[in-house]
């Protein structure tokens, strides 16, 4: 799942994949901003089928918490 969403942040959101580690910081580190992090749910809801609850969002910090939270659906 990791290797999954870092394909997406390299791919979509044109972001280095040397930068990109479990615990890069979404906001911080890899400067997605809050624009950003919609077109990233909404690229993962797309591709994995599934929907993430609003109230989730805040949720995400890191990239690994994204994976955490996609691999516990």
């Amino acid at each position: 799942m990791y290797e999954k969403i870092k394909a997406l942040l390299v791919d979509e959101l044109q972001i280095d994949a040397d930068d990109i580690t479990p615990e890069s910081k979404l906001s911080s580190d890899l400067g997605i901003n809050s624009i950003e992090l919609a077109d990233l749910i909404m690229l993962c809801e797309d591709k994995f089928g599934i929907e993430i609850r609003d109230e989730d969002i805040h949720k995400f910090v890191t990239v690994g918490d994204v994976v955490k939270y996609l691999k516990g659906l």
